[in-house]
């Protein structure tokens, strides 16, 4: 799961943001409605935080925006204002949900969770090649019979290799896809990933490094 939080206030962005990567959730961070905008032009997440009271480009844009764009991404927005009448307005600018602060963050990551199984899409089918095989839907990969035990972003690492079928899968994409932006600062945590993740799978190798590209599993 992939969730942009727009918050203005920076500790409370920052608050947020910590507490969804505690649970595994990869993170986008906008504090304003520009950047929000910037960000959901190149990327899809499945549910956007978003505050109401934004500078610059008015939460409300944001989300007609975002809705406009036709993406599948979940909107939840935030506020101070919690009368019905304001309620009533979020919701019918498009917004999924609708959360007022201050607010418990127990139920914020509900409403996430809630709002990212309604973007899910049917349950995909399991990847294998080379005798590897990983079931997005439960999460387990084995190779020849034999469990692997992977991290969070190592079994997002095997994945996308898996998906590209033999094909070489640039470094920058693998970045974006396994990653969120708060990680993506260089390539040396895809290198270390990627040979933690070759010794995992054990022997023979699996993973082939493509100098000055990518990789392919």
């Amino acid at each position: 799961m992939r969730v942009l939080v727009v918050e203005d206030e920076d500790e409370m962005a920052e608050a947020i943001a910590r507490g969804l990567r505690r649970r595994a959730i990869a993170v986008d961070v906008a504090y304003d409605g520009d950047g929000a905008l910037d960000r959901l032009g190149y990327i899809d997440y499945d549910v956007v935080v978003l505050d109401r009271d934004l500078p610059g480009v008015h939460g409300d844009e944001v989300c007609r925006r975002l809705v406009a764009m036709d993406r599948g991404s979940r909107i939840l927005m935030l506020t101070a204002m919690g009368d019905v009448g304001e309620r009533v307005a979020g919701l019918d600018l498009g917004a999924d949900d609708y959360l007022v602060k201050p607010f418990a963050f127990a139920e914020l990551v509900a409403r996430v969770r809630a709002l990212a199984r309604r973007t899910a899409p049917t349950p995909p089918e399991p990847l294998c090649r080379a005798g590897v095989r990983l079931d997005p839907a439960s999460r387990t990969v084995t190779r020849d019979g034999v469990e692997v035990t992977l991290t969070r972003r190592e079994f997002a690492l095997l994945e996308e290799l898996l998906r590209a079928q033999g094909a070489v899968v640039r470094t920058r994409d693998l970045l974006d896809r396994a990653w969120d932006k708060h990680y993506t600062a260089g390539t040396g945590a895809l290198r270390v990933t990627v040979a933690t993740l070759r010794r995992k799978l054990g022997d023979p190798p699996l993973i082939e490094t493509v100098p000055g590209v990518g990789y392919r599993l």
